[in-house]
This record gives structure tokens, C-alpha cells and sequence, in this order.
């Protein structure tokens, strides 16, 4: 079992995470913000990654440090399971449509962190969360976790279907990418000889 433990305490924030990344998509999650529990549900259910966080912020003030420590966490939990990446499929994409809206998310496992976040918001809150915080959060995840990620809501109008497909695309994608090729990687074992590849 690819397995990865986390514990992140700064002046703000007392976070905890344990993944599984070969699980079945089990989640106990409890950051004290509502909206951030549901979608941290959906990216486990949907990558099938176990996934167990708890979290104690200053809520107090606002919902910026706790969304994104958790992030943090959650990236750094993710990088320590995989270890050295050996054997992953390591690109994937998917799109996620949940009803009139569509994401596309694409990603690259490649510890060269980028994110381009092309997802906009006529709302400014969640219920009570900051929308311009989703892209804290997967800003903060692909940094800890050694991702290029691009995420890009090709279309739609609710601002909650909008949030809820950038997670499910990113699970999926995740999903995809970690998985062990059962194809040799190893350039180097395969010769060529005249117009023939040849393995050794």
C-alpha cells in the first residue's frame, strides 16, 4: 500500500492527513468549513484514494489559512506516498460534466509544480466560503504534491457545479495517473537494430 502520513501545525493552523492511494475512496473529513469537507468527499470518492483529514484553524477570521494548509497537507501527504513515482502512468486528464456545466482537468505527476487555474465565479461565496479560495487550495496542492495541474472550466453557470467538477476532474485524473503501467518504461532496455526495435 502506497500510504503517506502528514502532520502541519503553523500559528494558524493544526492540520493532520493520512492517505491511501490504493484504496477504495473511504474519507473521514473534518476542517470545520462545510463546503471544503464536501469536496475533499469528492476527491476521494472519485480517485479512490482513502482519505482522512482534521483540521483546526482560525476560523475565527476567515477560511484562507485552513483552505489552504490543507492543501498543503494533503499535497505533502500525496508526494510522500508515491515515493520516487516509478512505474506511473504519470499524465492524465479528464472531463468531468455535471449537468450544464463542463471542466477539463490535465495534470503532469513530474515534481515540476505549476497550476493554470482558468475558472471564473459570478458569485463571491459558497455558502460561507470565499470562491476566489478553491484556487488557494489547488494552488497549495499542486505545489506540495510536485504537480502540474491545469484546470479549465470550459463552460456552465452555477457556481457550486463549477467547484464540484474541478474536484471530481482532478480525482479522476489522479486516478489515472498513479496507477502502476504494467509496460516497461526503461528507454534504455529497448535497441534498435536496422528498422526493428528490438528487446533484449
Amino acid at each position: 500500500m502506497r500510504v503517506g502520513t502528514v502532520k502541519r501545525k503553523t500559528k494558524e493552523t493544526n492540520i493532520e492527513v493520512e492517505i491511501n492511494l490504493d484504496g477504495t475512496g473511504i474519507y473521514d473529513v473534518k476542517t470545520g468549513i462545510g463546503f471544503l469537507d464536501h469536496m475533499m468527499e469528492q476527491l476521494s470518492r472519485h480517485s479512490l484514494m482513502d482519505l482522512k483529514v482534521r483540521a483546526d484553524g482560525d476560523l475565527h477570521i476567515d477560511f484562507h489559512h485552513t483552505t489552504e494548509d490543507t492543501g498543503i497537507a494533503i499535497g505533502e501527504a500525496f508526494a510522500q506516498a508515491l515515493g520516487d513515482l516509478k512505474g506511473i502512468r504519470r499524465y492524465a486528464e479528464a472531463h468531468i460534466p455535471m449537468d450544464e456545466t463542463l471542466t477539463r482537468v490535465a495534470l503532469d505527476i513530474s515534481n515540476r509544480p505549476y497550476l493554470i487555474w482558468k475558472v471564473d465565479f459570478s458569485r463571491d461565496k459558497l455558502g460561507e466560503m470565499d470562491t476566489e479560495l478553491f484556487k488557494e487550495w489547488f494552488q497549495a496542492f499542486a505545489q506540495a504534491a510536485g504537480i502540474t495541474l491545469h484546470v479549465e472550466n470550459l463552460y456552465g453557470t452555477n457556481n457550486h457545479h463549477i467547484v464540484e467538477s474541478c474536484f471530481k476532474a482532478l480525482a479522476r485524473s489522479l486516478r489515472d495517473a498513479i496507477e502502476i503501467d504494467p509496460r516497461p518504461h526503461n528507454a534504455a532496455s529497448i535497441r534498435r537494430k536496422g528498422a526493428l526495435l528490438v528487446i533484449p
